[in-house]
């Protein structure tokens, strides 16, 4: 089973990739739907207001965002994945 501490020593990428693949992999619509959801929130608490409302007006950046490797918004969405793969640990 993995830990929190280990997971939080990954960096961002590392933390997207594990919890995109495994989503993929079991068809997890509502990880996905989770994710656009809370992105707009994410980056505001990241700092960048601006960008989160942007996020909810042009949705299909959002999906983008999401597959994609962005440093900044894997950063904001580190909880969302860490949370995700604690809940889905093997």
């Amino acid at each position: 089973m993995t830990t929190f501490e280990e997971l939080d020593a990954l960096p961002s990428h590392e933390l997207h990739d594990r919890a995109v693949k495994r989503a993929e992999r079991h068809l997890d619509v509502k990880f996905f739907w989770r994710l656009l959801s809370e992105t707009p929130a994410a980056e505001a608490a990241d700092g960048d207001a601006r960008q989160g409302q942007e996020e909810v007006a042009h949705w299909s950046r959002q999906v983008l965002d999401v597959l994609r490797g962005d440093e900044g918004a894997m950063d904001a969405r580190r909880p969302i994945y860490i949370d995700y793969l604690l809940r889905h640990s093997e």
